[in-house]
């Protein structure tokens, strides 16, 4: 068998439908998981990343937050390679970076029109029960426009400045892409954004929901006697 490498995101250990199949709580699922792991390296080989810091900070502290204990926190540390993707070196398409782009301000544009809508709606609403209008078309425009107008002004260049100015989004996510492309691995994830710009990036794309079960996979076809309790 090739030797094979997974970077994972934080989603690989804490997705919901993974943890269902997994069963127990969060803190078990986890376990679970990483004694696959532990196996897998073991006996196949095959290396599982996360991206250092951004990553395993996450991972610590959502484990911390959960109230798992310390063996947990010992199998990240253990069994997972902590490694700081190449910013540097590593190359991307300028298409790619560009799309990524537009996509973005796409989204912020798309949530700034659904604030702008309920503005809107709860101002109108407003006036409405404290004027003598008898129905939402007597609002006078000129107050619309002066009133509303102006609070919506004044919230698109606050939301421009909180979400626009050097957005990238997740650094965490960003790092698991960039570390894939630099091991030429696997993602592991259960987010959809994830999943779209690791193909863009020519990626193989594993959900967090199925990785279990086809590590399971690999330790049962290739060493049973040594992982049945894990299988």
């Amino acid at each position: 068998m090739i030797r094979q490498r997974f970077v994972l995101d934080t989603s690989a250990l804490t997705d919901t439908q993974m943890r269902e199949l997994e069963g127990g709580t969060l803190c078990t699922a986890m376990g679970s998981i990483l004694d696959i792991i532990a196996e897998a390296r073991l006996y196949l080989g095959i290396s599982c990343y996360i991206p250092f810091p951004s990553v395993y900070n996450e991972l610590r502290e959502f484990s911390k937050s959960n109230g798992c204990d310390e063996d947990l926190l010992a199998k990240i540390d253990t069994w997972l390679v902590k490694k700081t993707p190449d910013r540097y070196e590593v190359k991307i398409p300028a298409k790619i970076f560009y799309d990524y782009v537009d996509f973005m301000r796409g989204r912020i544009n798309k949530g700034m029109d659904v604030a702008e809508e309920a503005i809107w709606a709860g101002a109108t609403e407003c006036l409405f029960r404290t004027t003598k209008a008898r129905t939402r078309h007597e609002i006078e425009p000129e107050i619309e426009r002066h009133v509303i107008g102006e609070i919506i002004s004044k919230f698109r260049d606050k939301y421009r400045n909180a979400l626009r100015y050097g957005i990238l989004d997740s650094a965490p996510d960003i790092d698991v892409l960039l570390l894939a492309k630099e091991l030429d691995a696997a993602v592991v994830a259960s987010d959809m954004g994830i999943q779209k710009w690791a193909e863009q990036l020519g990626l193989r794309f594993v959900n967090a929901k199925s990785f279990p079960a086809m590590i399971r996979e690999y330790l049962k076809r290739t060493k049973p006697e040594k992982v049945a309790g894990v299988v």
